[in-house]
């Protein structure tokens, strides 16, 4: 998003600032406020124009407007409706000292170059236009769902918070609840017939008063920021208030969301409040919320002025406790827990009281959401099973102790074995165990039951009886059931750990193998589509418009059932990943989600590519034909006029002159167009090595026999004379003579306009490894070191507001024609003061000896 302080697109122009009239509610007098100012800087001589205010047939508004200069609005048409817009183009082109520009989140008609009036706004102030414009606090984005609780009015226009908050001023434009209804029944803000609707629904005395505190509360953090920005200019120590950093617990689920605004709100309250959202993800790996899900949240949170961070622990809130100690956090906001009543009472405390327990001096903020109390929705028992073993487990259940006891009780077994009831019961616990693996713990307590109950009937006194003899048997029987449930249980989740742990491997694998193929450069979406259709083992997948107005690309060969069926995974707003070939587990699809994620990036990457490529040529273009109708104006006004002048004086019958002075006006003409053809021939070649097509004849050339015609065609002669010196023992150089012409034309007059009274240019020229340094030199001001390189930019002049010496293109063409003769154009400080430049080309080598 663009800086309301970024560098200016104008070289030489500062950048614009930016003046917000906040209103706590809308008709509190932001825009006559606005119109007050415009007033008071015309009046001590600024240039102000209304570029757009919103008057809304007030009419103490409207007569602000009287005396100041109004541009005309641009007028748009939508499905019928005729829309007035700020004309941009228009203030760009008028260039004032500052624009008024109401309404700052207002939304534009369809077609304007920027969807908002904000990045309106914004690219006047790159433009170096100060702006002075209006806002509501309903309108800031951070506040927009707080204030629809409020008031019932979702809001549809919203301006990002950073836009407002890197205003150079914010003044508050506040009014008493009952003062702003006592204006709305006068008639001052609406229409009579809307104001009985408007004074019993929004403007109740509740809603402006809740919009007021919040419009005081989101002004006093730049009061605090103005109040630490002067104690560090005036070195004032000690602590006067703690710097608030509030942390967001979230684990992308449906909560997150409210947490991350409800925490930058909390953030937004506090001077210079930092927000860190942070993710704990498990050491094994074997948990973890969707990768779509962490995406948009993380997007959320940079929305706000946030930052994103993930931190692996086993133990959530320990993780999260240390990770706020170590940034040093004085908030901590997570969500009230999702689990139900039952699972509150039977399971441990929930992270939200063990963060409050453990907190120390961090505040907690426990947020209740729409999940709280819900539960879980933990997955069913035996759901990542396979069809034959979850129907195989129970049948294992009954049939495994059956046959253990059958073999158990031929006559043969049982002699040879001779066993006892601890052994038999041990063989028994086997097969639950074995059971266990096969279908999970249910069909391992199925079998511990059936396992009891065959050796309570079959193998305990007395045999052939639901009964037991002996007290011992019946411990025994309770601990082989005890044991046989808990080996179970642990040999069930040890399985499904596994199982987990060997996914999230794949997982894992998969993923970097994505992440490595885009730290390869495989960025491309066609490059994706055929990742994710090898991965996922597809015949096809696509990307295709959700609305049909847009390209399908496709990766795999095309269906043969159109659009057909299959897996759909949105990706952006505006597009579908459609997977055909074979159905994806619940697993796979989670991974699927990232997929979607990084396409998602790629879809925006390469739309945002595709308008740079669209826009930059004709950028090119159009600052080539700026540069060259404004190098025409610079060069070419004084040959253009001596050779006019000559030819209307030869034409005029009012005077006789003698053949010495026709002789000398014709010589003149001749000169003058002799001199525009060589100038008008220099820009040509400019516009050739931007194009990448000029032809060069380069030669042998004497700097001696090139420096005399440079200074001929300077526009004016310098006041004082140019001193040259150590030119002819330099070996020639290999360049195009107009065109090394035309290089020590600029920078001589750049360097004679610099230099003081008294302190002519000076010429030189030496070599130095083959090469013939030509140097310019100056005693002027010097250019800093840090904007050397910003000299060389086209219209750049570095704060020289003297509009008669031309347009800053001199420096700009010597670098080029330099550059395209195979040399370089640098500057130096002068020894003393003043600026140096340096022009390198190839010396020509000299002769070798021949024998006589």
């Amino acid at each position: 998003m663009p800086q309301a302080g970024a560098p200016s697109d104008t070289p030489g122009r500062r950048p614009g600032t930016l003046k917000v009239f906040l209103g706590a509610a809308p008709g509190v007098g932001k825009t006559y406020r606005m119109l007050d100012e415009g007033w008071r800087r015309s009046l001590r001589g600024t240039d102000v124009v209304v570029a757009l205010a919103e008057c809304h047939h007030r009419p103490h508004t409207e007569e602000m407007l009287e005396g100041l200069e109004i541009l005309p609005r641009l007028r748009r048409t939508h499905r019928g409706v005729e829309y007035a817009e700020l004309d941009l183009a228009a203030v760009l082109e008028r260039r004032p000292d500052v624009a008024l520009v109401d309404e700052l989140a207002h939304t534009n008609a369809p077609g304007a170059g920027h969807p908002e009036r904000w990045q309106d706004v914004e690219e006047l102030l790159r433009a170096g236009i100060d702006v002075v414009t209006t806002v509501n606090i309903e309108d800031l984005e951070s506040l927009s769902d707080v204030v629809e609780k409020i008031t019932g009015v979702p809001r549809h226009e919203t301006v990002p918070d950073e836009v407002v908050r890197r205003a150079h001023q914010i003044e508050l434009v506040d009014m008493a609840p009952e003062a702003l209804r006592r204006r709305m029944a006068h008639g001052n803000i609406h229409a009579p017939e809307e104001i009985d609707a408007a004074l019993s629904h929004y403007f109740r005395v509740g809603n402006l008063t809740a919009l007021r505190e919040l419009a005081l509360l989101w002004v006093a953090e730049r009061v605090d920021e103005t109040l630490h920005r002067y104690r560090a200019e005036h070195g004032i120590g000690g602590v006067w208030e703690t710097r608030e950093r509030v942390v967001v617990g979230i684990t992308g689920g449906a909560e997150g969301d409210t947490l991350i605004r409800r925490a930058a709100r909390i953030a937004a309250r506090s001077s210079g409040g930092d927000l860190l959202a942070v993710h704990v993800a498990r050491s094994d790996g074997l948990a973890g919320a969707s990768p779509a899900a962490l995406a948009r949240q993380r997007q959320l949170v940079e929305s706000l002025g946030g930052s994103y961070h993930t931190v692996v622990g086993d133990h959530v809130p320990m993780a999260l406790l240390e990770f706020a100690r170590a940034e040093n956090a004085t908030q901590i906001v997570v969500g009230v827990s999702r689990r139900g009543r039952l699972q509150r009472v039977l399971a441990t405390r929930g992270v939200g009281e063990a963060v409050v327990e453990a907190s120390g001096d961090i505040d907690v903020h426990l947020v209740t959401h729409e999940r709280a109390g819900r539960g879980r929705g933990r997955p069913a028992p035996g759901r990542d099973l396979a069809l034959a073993r979850r129907l195989g487990g129970p049948l294992a259940g009954l049939a495994l102790p059956a046959l253990l006891t059958l073999l158990l009780r031929r006559p043969a077994v049982a002699d040879a074995l001779n066993l006892n009831l601890t052994s038999e019961a041990l063989i028994f616990l086997v097969a639950v165990v074995g059971v266990a693996c096969i279908g999970g713990v249910l069909s391992a307590l199925l079998a511990s039951l059936a396992a009891s109950l065959l050796l309570n009937y079959y193998f305990i006194p007395p045999a052939g009886r639901f009964t037991i003899a002996e007290a011992n048997n019946v411990l025994a029987l309770v601990v082989f059931a005890l044991v046989a449930v808990t080996v179970a249980a642990v040999v069930d989740r040890s399985l499904r750990l596994s199982r987990r742990a060997a996914r999230a491997t794949a997982e894992a694998q998969t993923l970097s193998s994505l992440a490595g193929g885009i730290l390869r450069g495989e960025q491309d979406v066609p490059v994706l589509l055929e990742r994710t259709r090898e991965t996922f083992g597809m015949e096809s997948v696509e990307l295709r418009p959700r609305h049909g107005d847009g390209e399908t690309v496709r990766a795999g060969r095309a269906p043969d059932d159109g659009d057909g069926t299959g897996i759909r995974v949105p990706v952006g707003e505006d597009r579908l990943l459609v997977l055909r070939g074979r159905d994806l587990p619940a697993t796979e699809r989670r991974v699927l989600t990232a997929f979607a994620a990084h396409l998602t990036a790629a879809v925006e990457r390469a739309r945002l590519a595709e308008a740079a490529a669209e826009i930059e040529p004709v950028r090119a273009a159009d600052r080539m034909r700026t540069a060259l109708l404004a190098a025409v104006s610079h060069d070419l006004r004084t040959p253009l006029a001596s050779g006019w002048a000559a030819v209307s004086s030869l034409r005029s019958r009012d005077v006789r002159f003698s053949d010495e002075d026709k002789e000398e006006l014709l010589a003149t003409a001749e000169e003058s167009l002799a001199r525009l053809n060589r100038l008008v021939d220099n820009l040509l070649d400019m516009s050739r090595i931007q194009a990448g097509a000029l032809t060069l004849h380069l030669q042998p050339t004497a700097l001696a026999d090139v420096l005399p015609p440079a200074l001929d065609s300077l526009p004016e002669p310098p006041a004082d004379p140019v001193v040259a010196q150590d030119l002819t023992p330099v070996p020639d150089v290999l360049a195009d003579p107009p065109l090394l012409e035309r290089v020590l034309a600029n920078l001589v007059a750049n360097a004679a306009r610099h230099s003081p009274p008294g302190r002519p240019v000076t010429v030189t020229a030496s070599v130095l490894a083959g090469r013939v340094e030509l140097r310019v030199v100056d005693r002027g001001p010097g250019i800093r070191a840090a904007d050397r390189e910003r000299a060389f930019a086209p219209f750049q002049r570095l704060g020289d507001t003297d509009n008669t010496t031309g347009l800053g293109l001199g420096l700009a063409l010597s670098r080029g024609l330099t550059e395209a003769m195979g040399g370089t154009l640098t500057p130096e400080d002068t020894p003393g003061g003043g600026l140096t430049m340096v022009v390198s080309l190839p010396a020509v080598p000299a002769p070798a000896p021949t024998a006589e």
